[in-house]
């Protein structure tokens, strides 16, 4: 099985445990037997539209059931799946679509992609999928190419790791090991399916014989928690905006302390609020430091919390980690440098573009373009960015400290800090707050001044209502220097 295409083991599960369920969709509960014979029909659909082995096929859908199917289907007849946010504008999804050169895209009613082969996905898909026999073949996985994940924005010049099944189930390992997914799990995904996270998520919950159940954005703490409670659900996954939702509104709330998994990432999280989420909201929170190419890298575990809460925690198995210099030489510890990682779960490039393979992925290693350092016990410490941290005067400034500063005064929800250019010193600090109450300039500075070396004091402070994000939601730091 471990060498198999990643979609083989749903009719193991069919046959085992045919009555469990796999997959809930609001009134649609599907069993695993359901699930199995729904992918296999809709393989076979797919063949006439002319999917089928290494051909590259975009899916711009929403988050519901027949997503979570077509994905899989997609994987038993040998295609390459590209995801497209179905929330990009037109101009977006036309311009990944045609850089990866997607031979069809799979698209919402009313969503065709310009210059793109395109077949909508309407109510009536099930209907039309029914009709099918269900497809006997399936393709060969192991290294076979499964999924080509955007890992940069939609403008410019997007970049995607090729990922292959076999590097896909090393990942699920990691899952299975290091957060201890099992057959008897309930997950529900409440981030969206086409953010490499809720998808890989829901992939290795179902590979492993479990339940998943769909909670799709908008984000509805209140429902969220009667699905929670409805579904007696173990494990749920949130990214760090969904979590300050949950501490200031529903902090305490019983179905959150239930679940035997409560973890975050696609963005770091303060101290604080690590600590804040462990105590008030899961005893069993976990933070999972991972990439779109690499897959998982670190875990700080419940235990790690208390005294390691500045760390994204150590190497998950099979993960070797890495920090060195501009000359790929490791430093020591307490160093800040360059991250590098490896596994077996890491893709060896970016599709369709050996100029921007060459920079990131190097002797076996991949380079996230992260800025770190790792202490003697082997815990995981991020400095930002490379390419946002601030050169001030000719001293390094890392953003993510100067925001960790500002995110500690009450006032403050959030933080985001960037370089602004500077004719005396070449860059100076700039830092975007969104407060829940109003808080002077001087009163931030004054903070950060009691908090920071002076030369890390920002110079500017914006006040904005919202940080921008991406569907992952990272802040979108590009967005915020236009606005200097």
């Amino acid at each position: 099985m471990e060498r198999s295409n990643l979609a083989a083991v749903q009719e193991a599960h069919a046959r085992t445990h045919p009555h469990d369920e796999a997959l809930v969709d609001g009134a649609l509960r599907l069993t695993h037997s359901q699930f199995a014979q729904r992918i296999a029909q809709t393989a076979k659909h797919l063949r006439t539209l002319g999917a089928g082995p290494g051909v590259l096929v975009g899916v711009a859908l929403g988050d519901h059931a027949t997503h979570v199917i077509i994905m899989l289907a997609l994987a038993r007849i040998g295609a390459v799946l590209l995801p497209l946010d179905h929330r990009w504008t037109p101009g977006e999804r036309e311009r990944v679509a045609t850089h990866f050169g997607a031979a069809l895209a799979l698209v919402e009613p009313c969503q065709a992609i310009s210059g793109t082969p395109c077949v909508e996905v309407s109510e009536k898909w099930p209907d039309t999928v029914s009709q099918c026999a269900a497809d006997p073949v399936m393709a060969p996985g192991g290294d076979a190419p499964l999924l080509v994940s955007l890992s940069s924005g939609t403008t410019g010049r997007p970049k995607g790791p090729r990922i292959t099944h076999a590097q896909f189930l090393a990942r699920f390992r990691t899952h299975w090991i290091d957060l201890g997914f099992v057959a008897q799990d309930c997950f529900v995904c409440a981030t969206p399916l086409y953010f490499g996270a809720g998808r890989t998520f829901v992939w290795s919950t179902l590979y492993a014989g479990g339940k998943v159940v769909l909670a799709p954005p908008p984000f509805d703490p209140p429902a969220l928690l009667d699905t929670l409670a409805r579904e007696h659900a173990t494990t749920l996954f949130l990214v760090p905006t969904q979590l300050r939702r949950l501490l200031a509104e529903h902090a305490g709330a019983a179905p959150l302390k239930r679940l035997r998994l409560l973890f975050s990432s696609g963005a770091p999280l303060t101290r604080e609020e690590r600590r804040a989420i462990h105590a008030e909201l899961n005893a069993y929170f976990c933070e999972y430091y991972a990439s779109t190419e690499g897959g998982g890298v670190t875990l700080l575990k419940p235990a790690d919390i208390d005294k390691h809460s500045d760390t994204v925690g150590r190497a998950i198995h099979a993960v070797d980690v890495e920090i060195v210099d501009a000359h790929h030489q490791p430093v020591s510890p307490g160093t800040v440098g360059l991250l590098r990682y490896r596994s077996p779960g890491c893709a060896i490039g970016f599709y369709r573009d050996d100029e921007a393979s060459q920079e990131a992925f190097r002797d076996g290693w991949f380079y996230p373009g992260d800025l770190a350092q790792l202490d003697a016990a082997g815990y995981l410490t991020l400095a930002g960015r490379a390419k946002d941290m601030i050169i001030r005067g000719g001293i390094n400034v890392y953003p993510e400290e100067v925001e960790a500063a500002l995110q500690a005064h009450p006032a403050v929800r959030e933080a985001a800090v960037v370089g602004m250019p500077s004719v005396d010193l070449g860059e100076e600090i700039a830092a975007f707050i969104v407060s829940d109450t109003p808080v002077e300039d001087t009163v931030l500075r004054d903070w950060c001044a009691a908090r920071l070396a002076p030369y890390k004091v920002p110079r500017v402070f914006r006040t904005i209502a919202d940080l921008p994000r991406n569907t992952s939601g990272k802040v979108q730091k590009a967005q915020l220097k236009t606005m200097l």
